[in-house]
């Protein structure tokens, strides 16, 4: 069997395959390890048929939908999920089909709805159904704690003890566990009686996830996180750097139009000098009266570099290609000691 785990902080997920026709699924992407599970397929001339996700997260941006468009994968999730523009969402009892090897369908609802686990030969992938020494928790959008009683003990619980587990979290370093040894020492599931467990699991004082909003938003509705807007906007403009910058600000006008994209009131309160005043909120609506030379040489700038860079993405898409973003911003060129002026323009 191929087999590779990537581990991010606690989130893991997983590449497995067929070595003999080198089919692989890729199980709970994690959005920051996209360039490695690029590049652990290229290394092993694996094709990734499938990307799965276990069920819908809250506490981390799945890359499913990324991986498949890059690789021309399927994605897959159970059928009660729901996230836009599944390419194949699965049923309890189905099985996803890798060369010779077969993964089926577990679903086990309670950590989500749309939770299910997936069952091969010699170990199951639990998402967060079940987990080394604990189970999902149930306090989160679509929880139940008498759903996940039933899918852990009428059904995960009874599949072979000798299955290795393969959790989608683990924040201590543990690789996998095993179903009869979660059976002995998980102390979630000493308590077996239904009463006793859903009180333990509506007692329990979790802290919410970071990112649970976006998230949550992001997974069901296939959106794209801020991190990945930036991401992409970086990827396609380039930066000025402060000291370059300040050097051209203090040898006088030169051509270059240095765009500050703040709020009024952020602006008044110091920019750089000879900075223009155009908010990020208006840049679509008056770009053309504020800069109708779109040959101009432009850098924007804004409090902290971040809205500096979607903005200058955005003008390059409306065709002003000579912009660049501040690398760095106002906080930090304050904080540098480099001049700034008050005031409105």
């Amino acid at each position: 069997m191929i087999f590779e785990q990537i581990a991010t902080g606690g989130c893991q997920s997983y590449l497995l395959g067929c070595p003999d026709t080198c089919a692989t699924a890729l199980i709970d992407p994690e959005v920051s390890q996209i360039d490695r599970y690029l590049a652990l397929a290229s290394r092993d001339a694996l094709r990734i048929r499938f990307v799965i996700d276990t069920h819908t997260h809250a506490d981390h941006f799945s890359a499913a939908r990324q991986v498949a468009d890059r690789l021309h994968a399927k994605t897959v999730m159970h059928i009660r999920s729901p996230a836009p523009g599944i390419d194949m969402r699965v049923d309890d009892g189905e099985s996803i089909a890798l060369g010779k090897l077969r993964l089926r369908v577990m679903h086990t609802p309670g950590h989500t709805a749309d939770s299910m686990c997936l069952v091969g030969s010699d170990r199951v992938f639990t998402g967060d159904t079940l987990l080394i020494g604990g189970t999902g928790r149930t306090d989160l959008p679509t929880g139940d704690p008498v759903a996940l009683h039933a899918s852990l003990f009428d059904r995960l619980l009874k599949l072979d003890p000798a299955l290795k587990v393969y959790p989608a979290h683990d924040y201590k370093g543990r690789s996998h566990s095993t179903i009869g040894d979660e059976l002995r020492t998980n102390p979630r599931l000493q308590h077996s009686e239904l009463e006793a467990f859903v009180r333990m699991m509506k007692a329990l004082d979790l802290s919410m996830p970071t990112h649970l909003t976006e998230a949550l938003r992001t997974n069901m509705s296939g959106g794209k996180t801020v991190t990945q807007m930036l991401a992409e906007a970086a990827a396609c403009v380039p930066f000025m750097s402060m000291e370059e910058l300040r050097d051209r600000v203090e040898a006088g006008p030169q051509g270059l139009v240095v765009l500050d994209v703040r709020e009024r009131d952020a602006y008044e309160a110091g920019h750089i000098p000879g900075a223009r005043l155009l908010p990020r909120g208006q840049l679509e609506l008056r770009v053309n009266e504020e800069l109708p030379d779109p040959t101009a040489r432009i850098v924007t700038c804004c409090e902290f570099g971040r809205i500096s860079t979607l903005a200058a993405a955005t003008l390059r898409t409306m065709g002003f290609q000579r912009v660049a973003a501040l690398d760095g911003g106002m906080k930090a060129w304050k904080e540098a000691g480099y001049p700034t002026q008050s005031g409105a323009r």
